[in-house]
């Protein structure tokens, strides 16, 4: 692919292969006060929309809530399951982050394994800090983009991460709630799951591959088209998103056994095969825009969830909070991460 020709300083040699300018992300200076306070108002305004809906849901989750059996959950659980789940969750997000190595680094990225992962959990800890849905998304991009002035590549990479990540939660509830509705055999649903896992693959490639003829008939600002065809390396490498919603599965399946292991330190009695519909589900919840680190979603989500297999309010919020809990573990592995990081390199 050759770089559309362009007034600009020469390219830097550190550049990776498909890079190219990354000045389309630099902010342009605005043209008055009142630009810049156009640009805020959103923001703050979603910001405002998304507490109200947190504490809507807050309310939601405690105003039926018994205390003292709440507390009584939380006595009587088996910690050393909630430590195995725990593990399970830390074990899925290095995984996590060998999927967008296996993204990156065909592309140009030649950082190691464990630097994917790092950054990865730093994502992890920027999704719990910051108020915004894609706060981890937009730090990993950074701090990709630290390793070279590809900006715009850097973000298709994660770009392309999360879309194979929601395409295989996504799967995975599809094929429990068709199973469950007609009764398929294990064996079956398997077959289905991979039927599924096809069709989505086959959709990310063959969209990818027809943002060529996208370009060539939507009018677009300059900035859009060139985030746009930074995305031609996976139409030319379609395994590698192949790749990656089979590793997607994998990960799936790690936070599914996660949640599991909680519930059977609790000692909730629901089927297995619950689990499998009922994980995806709250996880692609958690995802939407809703609320500040998906805060209510879970609990609200195991509530309804679950109340057919005779678990009561309490228990499901519990459930929901410990693997908030692990959320937040997680999340504090990937903050002392990036203070090292950042320790370093001011030395």
């Amino acid at each position: 692919m050759k770089p559309a020709a362009q007034v600009a300083p020469s390219p830097q040699p550190s550049r990776p292969q498909f890079l190219g300018d990354s000045s389309a992300l630099a902010p342009q200076p605005a043209s008055s006060g009142e630009q810049q306070t156009a640009r805020r108002i959103p923001a703050w305004g979603s910001l405002a929309l998304r507490l109200a809906a947190t504490s809507g849901l807050i309310w939601l989750v405690v105003r039926n809530i018994d205390w003292q059996e709440l507390g009584s959950v939380f006595r009587t659980l088996d910690w050393r399951w909630w430590a195995a789940g725990m593990a399970m969750a830390i074990a899925a997000h290095t995984l996590a982050g060998i999927r967008w190595a296996g993204l990156a680094r065909p592309i140009g990225f030649q950082l190691s394994h464990l630097s994917f992962v790092r950054r990865f959990f730093e994502g992890v800890f920027f999704s719990l800090c910051l108020p915004t849905s894609i706060g981890g998304d937009v730090v990993k991009a950074f701090r990709l983009a630290d390793t070279s002035s590809g900006r715009l590549l850097a973000a298709c990479t994660v770009l392309a991460d999360r879309l194979t990540g929601l395409s295989a939660l996504m799967v995975l509830a599809a094929t429990t709630l068709i199973a469950n509705r007609i009764g398929l055999s294990l064996a079956a649903s398997i077959g289905l799951a991979v039927v599924l896992v096809g069709c989505v693959t086959a959709s990310l490639v063959l969209s990818v591959g027809s943002l060529d003829w996208l370009l060539s008939r939507v009018p677009m600002l300059h900035a859009a088209r060139s985030f746009v065809a930074k995305l031609l390396p996976y139409q030319q490498r379609p395994r590698l998103l192949a790749r990656a919603v089979a590793w997607s599965m994998l990960i799936q399946l790690g936070f599914i056994c996660c949640v599991m292991l909680m519930a059977r330190g609790m000692g909730l009695p629901v089927p297995t095969r619950a689990w499998f519909y009922a994980v995806p589900l709250v996880s692609l919840a958690t995802v939407l825009p809703i609320s500040i680190s998906g805060v209510g979603i879970r609990e609200v989500g195991f509530v309804h969830l679950l109340a057919e297999y005779g678990v009561t309010e309490e228990q499901a919020v519990a459930l929901g909070m410990l693997w908030f809990l692990t959320q937040v573990g997680n999340g504090m592995l990937g903050g002392v991460s990036f203070l090292l990081d950042r320790n370093q390199a001011a030395q």
